[in-house]
């Protein structure tokens, strides 16, 4: 085991040598890591496999996330929680436990955030202490700096799977039942508009990432998100879309709200919304209704019934419009809505389908076509009702 004194000296000694001035490649600077480490190491007693260690240490430090890389590489991880330089929590399969490694100093913790912000052209500080951003492979990260960290820099990384989840694979996992499944395939290449809730890592993107798949090749599609998460691989004529925050070069905030006003004039097939927390609903909305068949967002909620009443709230804090307006707006914009959980077991279900339409009284009503039920031998999604409106799952493509 190299003692971190050794570790500090040789990393000294290779920033020396390292030209900062010049756009090194990694290859470049992984081959005068190893060069320097193995110079230095000489008279010493290394092994082979301390040589090797040092180097990956010394890299990820320069060029990575220092500790936080081996984290990243670990597939078995789903979420880093960084709760300031000296307690590190991951999630592996549900189960959340702290760390045993830590950064050096909080000095080292900060060069890794700026790092982070900076490949994604973002910037943190103490007057924008909160920043969303994301990494190389797409993972999710979220930053907070003091004042509003009480004790020391917050990271949380929600990491991805590298092999994108299939239908095939939420059925296998007991996620979603094969009919809940066929139904929703037919629904999306229809182009009836459909907006997924759930609670915070309740499966939501990855199944609008699995939904994505079912959308016809030819159509144009544009997403926009706040951080490009989405890996939709089967459009050609795909438009991806990101929001930016305002910083103090005087660079203006870019929403949500502006992203979809210009998707309009893209001539958009459809529109995918990551996600929806306020004033942008009025604009989804404005595009489901506008001849859009097909979009689709997500939105965090207990319930399909309590997203309804989120989205109700949204419209109203921003929008001076009577409520019967928006709960029309919203019953004729929306066609379909999927509910996800996440289990005490860990797993993520599909737990309700329901078409949503409206009643004499001008109420949004929900009408249940699937829903979860736990029978002795395991929960299981079942039909429970019929769709409404199948005008256009008689002119669908065969599935």
């Amino acid at each position: 085991m190299v003692k971190d004194k050794e570790i500090e000296r040789i990393t000294a000694v290779v920033r020396n040598n390292l030209d900062l001035s010049v756009q090194n490649r990694e290859d470049e600077v992984r081959s005068l890591i190893a060069q320097t480490v193995y110079k230095e190491t000489k008279e010493g007693k290394f092994s082979l496999k301390d040589k090797e260690d040092l180097v990956k240490i010394i890299f990820d430090s320069i060029r990575k996330l220092d500790i936080l890389q081996e984290l990243i590489e670990d597939e078995s991880v789903s979420e880093i929680m960084v709760n300031g330089y000296d307690h590190i929590f991951v999630e592996r399969k549900g189960e959340m436990c702290e760390w045993n490694k830590q950064f050096k100093s909080k000095e080292k913790l900060d060069d890794v955030i700026q790092q982070i912000v900076a490949s994604c052209n973002r910037v943190v500080n103490e007057s924008e202490p909160i920043v969303d951003a994301r990494l190389e492979a797409g993972e999710r990260v979220n930053i907070v700096l003091s004042p509003p960290a009480v004790y020391g820099p917050i990271i949380t990384i929600r990491r991805f799977p590298k092999d994108v989840f299939s239908m095939d694979n939420l059925i296998e996992m007991g996620s979603i039942s094969p009919e809940g499944a066929a139904f929703l395939k037919k629904a999306v290449r229809a182009g009836y508009n459909i907006f997924v809730s759930g609670g915070t890592s309740s499966g939501k993107t990855t199944l609008l990432n699995i939904l994505s798949d079912f959308i016809p090749p030819k159509e144009r599609v544009i997403t926009i998100e706040d951080s490009a998460e989405l890996k939709i691989k089967s459009i050609d004529n795909l438009v991806r879309l990101e929001t930016r925050n305002a910083n103090s070069s005087g660079c203006e905030a870019i929403t949500i709200k502006d992203l979809i006003k210009t998707a309009l004039r893209m001539r958009p097939d459809r529109i995918i919304v990551g996600e929806v927390r306020g004033a942008e609903v009025a604009d989804m909305l404005q595009a489901f209704n506008t001849g859009h068949e097909g979009s689709m967002s997500t939105g965090h909620a207990n319930s399909a019934a309590d997203m309804l009443t989120r989205l109700e709230a949204m419209y109203l804090q921003n929008a001076e419009i009577p409520l019967e307006a928006i709960k029309k707006q919203i019953a004729s914009g929306i066609d379909i809505m999927v509910h996800l959980e996440r289990g005490r077991d860990k797993v993520r279900r599909v737990t309700e389908i329901s078409e949503v339409t409206s009643n004499d009284h001008k109420s949004v009503v929900l009408k249940t076509i699937f829903e979860l039920r736990n029978y002795e031998d395991g929960f299981r999604l079942v039909k429970t009702g019929e769709l409404t409106n199948t005008s256009k799952m008689e002119k669908t493509y065969e599935i």
